[in-house]
């Protein structure tokens, strides 16, 4: 799904878990972006959206190199563009796990949101307390997913997922046979972007919150970001939410955010590379 613009730079959106390119914060982040005159590309994940059915292949917090062949084609089309990345929850770790290995072609920038960039951590969280009803709407919608896969028959074998399952429980036994790994502990260690992040030249902003109820801010404090990575820890915008007063109601601060992070990346690239003729 595609919005035109005219500044010079096309912004690929990419979605979290069990999303797809109608999620509200992909749209809403669609719609400010292009009101300031910003090409969007939003993006669906194998087997989401339109693109259900069609892929045999699953996708997974470690897909980033889905995400450079999408960049890959969209250089190929419009090779003066300058390209940047959102990568939302589950894509915010792939992408800085893209920037991280140096695939090419990388963006010219890039921002991660809440990006659960110690899997096993957030698998753990994630079914504590009251976040076990985060979890429990993210297991129905993958159950359901799986179920959807079978029906179109890229499932060979029926996968038994328990009702009750934790998220760690169904990467043990669907994400991490269908993709390649030993086993969800496996998965978590070989995907997470944490230990990684050093080694980021790309220009990169993470933004997360220090309320978000399963990515721990305090995970970042074990890491070494370099001099490309800034780092944005909100104090209160939950998991992807960043709701501000405005008056008597309320708006959604992400948006803003969002578009201020981009243009500053742009800019930055506009100033790094040679002035033409």
């Amino acid at each position: 799904y595609t919005l035109p613009g005219t500044s010079g730079a096309r912004v690929h959106l990419f979605h979290g878990l069990s999303g797809d390119v109608d999620a509200d914060y992909m749209r809403r982040t669609a719609a400010v972006l292009s009101e300031r005159g910003h090409e969007v590309w939003l993006v669906n994940h194998r087997g989401c959206g339109e693109g259900r059915g069609l892929a045999a292949g699953t996708y997974h917090s470690g897909v980033s190199g889905d995400m450079q062949a999408v960049l890959a084609a969209s250089r190929a089309e419009a090779p003066d563009r300058v390209h940047l990345v959102v990568g939302f929850s589950l894509s915010g770790n792939v992408a800085l796990l893209l920037a991280a290995q140096g695939l090419e072609p990388l963006p010219d920038g890039l921002v991660a949101v809440n990006p659960p960039v110690d899997l096993a951590q957030a698998s753990v969280a994630i079914g504590q307390g009251l976040n076990r009803l985060y979890e429990l709407r993210f297991l129905w919608r993958l159950r359901r997913a799986v179920r959807q896969r079978e029906r179109d028959g890229l499932v060979s074998e029926r996968i038994r997922i328990p009702r009750l399952a934790s998220l760690m429980t169904f990467d043990d036994l669907y994400t991490a046979p269908r993709s390649g790994f030993a086993d969800g502990a496996d998965y978590y260690r070989r995907c997470s972007s944490l230990p990684r992040l050093g080694s980021i030249v790309t220009p990169t902003v993470i933004l997360t919150a220090g309320d978000d109820p399963f990515v721990d801010a305090g995970v970042y404090r074990e890491a070494s970001l370099p001099a490309s990575v800034r780092l944005h820890v909100e104090p209160s915008g939950g998991h992807i939410g960043y709701l501000a007063r405005d008056g008597l109601g309320w708006r959604h601060w992400l948006d803003g955010a969002l578009a201020h992070y981009l243009e500053g990346l742009a800019a930055q690239v506009h100033l790094a590379r040679p002035a033409s003729g």
